[in-house]
């Protein structure tokens, strides 16, 4: 709540917080728990006023309403309305208040405390209706409720089929380079953009462009290059995160505030799930924004938000798109020293929620074509990035081009004659685990095995077509995952291709995956917990050898 104060007073938004309160938590009576509960009162501080109002009488409410709605209209600002009301049923259906010694209260309750008898009883009394009138008047508003019951009774079932179909709003093979721009696009940024700014960012879009074609571009600026690109083509874009203005950790905001200003590029207080909320509200509205989450582990303040966000689409019936990119530096690379903290796996934590695209890029190209695809799909996408990569990992980049969100990619192909021999693995990895890998092929060659290094760009959906034509070569599997052995990425990887490709395998599966012990922040203890280059050789040597 505090939060929602200070960002609605700050920003002086039209925004009116409506509490409902029946004075209980399920059961638990608020003033047991709580030493105020005049919630109207927490905005004092922020300058923001408000109301308390008894739900009881109608008339007050509407009047209290009327007033807290002129005021927010008139732009002065946000403002509380409390309506004090009285709970009748339990909090659901799961809730059986009857047990618990309420009868008397609830046969009170109905005869004293029933808005509508009041409002009748004191309209009558005050001559301003007569009984005659309010009798028509429920029998018409009875009527009008049995018409709707009726509709809903008889109204069929939604197929089966719908469920899958409103997972995403965007199929999972759509090519985003076609989506076509807004026609307003040039309108909007000449009138919000000035000729200074303007000028200023077509240089560092220019200068990041010549980094790409060089192979001299970061992931971090890849990020950066496609952000900037993107909000020019489509105003509706926005973007969210700490220390903006700085250009946070990675130089992936950078300059935006300097150039679309604070209501499109806000820079935000340490809350994660305060300004993915805000994210999450501006999706529903027609707004395309983006959440840079510095380390993405800090997303774990935000799950419930991550979570409604992924629902969005379906628990609407597909009314509402809910455009949303998040991008972070994440995952667990060997030597991190970052601690237990920063180096938990939550590209794992999230991969449960539903209706959420999740994709890693381990190279500029990949951060550059994968972000430019996420901010244009209609539906929320989370990008990982390497954190101990974001600056080191250089190349180049495909300009102006979208990657898909359902693909992964074979960087290394493992030679005819190892795969003849039966001496080639495939090694699915993403994030560190590419760097990884790809250090490792000569150490495998020279024992005489070989690799086709897939890396897993899209970790929902998964990519079981390039994972099944590997495995029609190689017969074997081993997957080096920067997540924990319980419900990590490898878990669920290994899950589904023991299920779906059990004929393609040889051998067990190796799960090359952090052990369930929190990461330690000396390297000494670490190398016990996270798996590494070396591991990978000896994983190949294993499956390779029949050491199972």
């Amino acid at each position: 709540m505090a939060e929602l104060l200070n960002s609605a007073a700050k920003d002086n938004l039209p925004l009116l917080m409506l509490v409902i309160d029946n004075g209980r938590a399920i059961n638990t009576f608020t003033p047991d728990i709580a030493t105020n509960s005049n919630v109207y009162e927490q905005g004092k501080h922020y300058g923001v006023p408000g109301l308390l109002v008894d739900g009881l009488n109608a008339g007050d409410v509407a009047k209290a309403g009327k007033a807290v709605i002129d005021y927010v209209r008139s732009g002065k600002g946000p403002a509380i309305l409390q309506v004090h009301t009285y709970r009748f049923n339990g909090h659901s259906p799961a809730d059986p208040e009857h047990e618990r010694g309420r009868k008397e209260e609830k046969m009170w309750a109905r005869a004293e405390q029933d808005p509508i008898k009041k409002f009748e009883a004191t309209y009558i009394e005050k001559g301003v209706f007569t009984a005659e009138e309010l009798k028509a008047a429920r029998k018409e508003v009875l009527a009008e409720v049995k018409a709707s019951v009726k509709f809903a009774d008889e109204s069929p079932m939604p197929p089966e089929s719908l469920a899958k179909e409103l997972e995403y709003p965007d199929a999972v093979d759509t090519d985003y380079n076609l989506k076509t721009p807004p026609a307003f696009a040039d309108e909007v940024n000449a009138r919000t953009i000035s000729p200074e700014q303007m000028a200023t960012i077509t240089t560092h879009i220019e200068a990041l462009q010549e980094k790409a074609r060089a192979g001299d571009i970061s992931i971090g600026d890849a990020i950066n290059l496609a952000i900037h690109e993107e909000m020019l083509r489509d105003p509706t874009t926005t973007i969210h995160a700490e220390d903006l203005q700085a250009g946070s950790s990675y130089d992936i905001p950078k300059l935006t505030q300097q150039t679309y200003g604070q209501i499109r590029a806000a820079d935000e207080i340490i809350d994660e799930g305060h300004f993915i909320g805000k994210a999450l509200g501006e999706g529903m509205n027609g707004y395309r924004p983006i959440v840079e989450l510095m380390n993405t582990n800090f997303g774990i303040y935000g799950m419930a938000e991550l979570s409604s966000a992924g629902n969005t689409f379906a628990t609407t019936g597909g009314q509402f798109d809910m455009p949303m990119t998040i991008i972070g530096a994440g995952g667990t690379a060997p030597n991190q020293a970052l601690g237990a903290e920063h180096s938990q796996p939550f590209h794992a934590y999230v991969m449960g929620i539903p209706g959420l695209k999740i994709g890693t890029a381990a190279s500029p190209d990949a951060a550059y074509g994968l972000t430019k695809s996420m901010i244009r799909d209609n539906g929320p996408c989370f990008l990982f990035a390497p954190v101990k990569m974001m600056k080191e990992s250089k190349g180049t980049v495909d300009l102006g081009k979208c990657m898909p969100l359902n693909k992964a990619a074979l960087l290394h192909e493992a030679s005819q004659q190892t795969v003849d021999r039966g001496h080639a693995v495939t090694v699915l990895t993403y994030l560190h685990g590419v760097k990884e890998s790809l250090a490792s092929i000569e150490a495998i060659q020279e024992e005489g095995f070989d690799i086709d290094l897939i890396e897993l760009r899209s970790l929902k959906p998964l990519d079981m077509d390039t994972i099944a034509t590997s495995l029609a070569r190689t017969n074997k599997l081993c997957i080096l995952d920067e997540s924990t052995k319980s419900g990590g990425v490898g878990a669920t990887i290994s899950a589904q291709v023991s299920e779906e490709l059990f004929d393609l395998l040889d051998a067990p599966v190796k799960r090359l995956c952090m052990d369930d012990a929190p990461v330690p922040y000396a390297s000494s203890m670490e190398k016990a917990v996270v798996k590494r280059g070396e591991d990978l050789v000896q994983g190949v040597f294993d499956l390779c050898t029949g050491e199972y």
